[in-house]
């Protein structure tokens, strides 16, 4: 199986060829502007020292700071960071604002930690990138196994090291730190702002619909919510340890309860009727009219992708879908909203988060939602328009709109 940066590449080169691109610009955009690898020694509980490797990669920022959030797990990798930044910069055009990209991670099981090792690698690690950083540089945020305490740790750090009244350097945060109304739900909700005018194209009905969310963290939670309150029949969600399929349907808010309670959603077969446990392969792989796929990446590939039974995709994580899954399944009909476009309510509400600090002036979740929803409304009808013009799928379309924008900065700036 390719890298997951190689897949980037393809997807860039594959949307770069349909819109006839410059081969400069191409050559930038498929390579990362920085890359820090640093060694971050932490002195455990039992009093021995342990070194983690971590990394920060700044793809690029043209159109504005860098941005990305910064992932603890033990198979984070330099290929995965420098695509996971790739996408971010994609991501950021395609919404239109004003931010580059760029991703983290640390090579860690946080499970393993106790809560003051977590917090001295997590300080560690800004101490070490604290010279990159900063609200006009480069501006971290929660990832997979990242949340507002730990971006709470990051932005302490980084004021003690003398960058006072700098919160403005991650978002993600505490209310109580300078986080933004709207932030944990932003990326679901701009998912479901895009499903909205898809469902309003094609004459949907909620009641009739029925939803599987693989991936039951803080993005596939808050969708299962969204969508419940909507109307959709949610019938099957899953973690890491392992998911439940209920064919009569599922009550959300119970299911994110018992998750809680029990720590998986498969231990929670009370929270619907008729359900059965099962796999996050084979989960992905049961009947149902959407399929939001909120894990992690390479999740549907071409082993799998002939099995997949839903009508639409919705990519709520990064790169779930390989590039040769993305071609069996558009043979089949099958809509794919793209990653870079179906998340990207998260990486806008934390850009409104970071005006915020800047202004020492904070909104209310009303006047959020009514800044994100134009903006994600805006960047799907172009994305489809695009798909529309050149009769392709909607990633590349969505690639298209991301470098066309990126296009006219470089070429109005100039580039050489």
């Amino acid at each position: 199986m390719s890298s997951l940066f190689e897949n980037t590449l393809k997807q860039i080169n594959e949307a770069a060829e349909i819109m006839n691109l410059d081969k400069d610009i191409i050559t930038i955009l498929s390579h990362p502007k920085r890359i820090l690898q640093v060694s971050l020694p932490v002195r455990m509980d039992t009093g021995e020292i342990k070194v983690f490797e971590g990394f920060r990669v700044q793809h690029n920022d043209l159109a504005g700071p860098f941005k990305g959030g910064i992932r603890y797990h033990q198979q984070v990798d330099m290929e995965e960071v420098k695509a996971l930044a790739a996408w971010m910069t994609m991501k950021c055009a395609v919404v239109g604002i004003p931010l580059g990209g760029g991703k983290g991670g640390i090579i860690v099981n946080p499970k393993e930690l106790s809560k003051r090792e977590l917090e001295q690698l997590t300080r560690r690690y800004i101490d070490r990138v604290q010279a990159l950083i900063g609200p006009n540089k480069d501006v971290p945020a929660p990832d997979v196994n990242t949340n507002a305490q730990i971006m709470a740790w990051m932005v302490d750090e980084y004021m003690k090291l003398g960058n006072l009244n700098k919160k403005g350097v991650v978002t993600g945060k505490p209310l109580e730190c300078g986080g933004s109304e709207g932030r944990a739900s932003a990326t679901s909700q701009g998912g479901v702002y895009v499903l909205d005018e898809i469902v309003a194209e094609k004459g949907i009905k909620p009641e009739e619909t029925k939803v599987v969310i693989q991936g039951f963290g803080n993005a596939g939670s808050h969708m299962a919510r969204l969508l419940s309150e909507k109307g959709y029949k949610i019938c099957g969600v899953s973690d890491s340890r392992g998911g439940i399929y209920c064919e009569e349907g599922i009550d959300s808010i119970n299911m994110i309860a018992c998750k809680r309670d029990k720590g998986s959603v498969s231990e929670c077969a009370e929270a619907g009727s008729k359900c059965e446990r099962c796999t996050n392969e084979e989960l992905i792989e049961k009947k149902c009219d959407i399929l939001v796929l909120a894990a992690l990446e390479n999740q549907v590939h071409a082993d799998n992708a002939d099995n997949i039974k839903a009508d639409i995709i919705i990519e709520l994580a990064n790169g779930p879908v390989t590039p040769e899954a993305d071609r069996i399944l558009n043979n089949k009909g099958v809509m794919i909203i793209p990653d870079i476009l179906a998340n990207a309510g998260g990486v806008t509400v934390s850009y409104f988060e970071l005006v915020q600090n800047e202004m020492q002036y904070y909104w209310t979740e009303e006047k959020v939602q009514r800044r994100l929803k134009p903006i994600m409304v805006k960047a799907w009808q172009r994305v489809y328009e695009i798909q529309k013009k050149h009769k392709c799928t909607l990633r590349q379309a969505a690639f298209i709109s991301a470098m066309t924008r990126l296009k006219t900065i470089m070429e109005t700036r100039g580039f050489e």
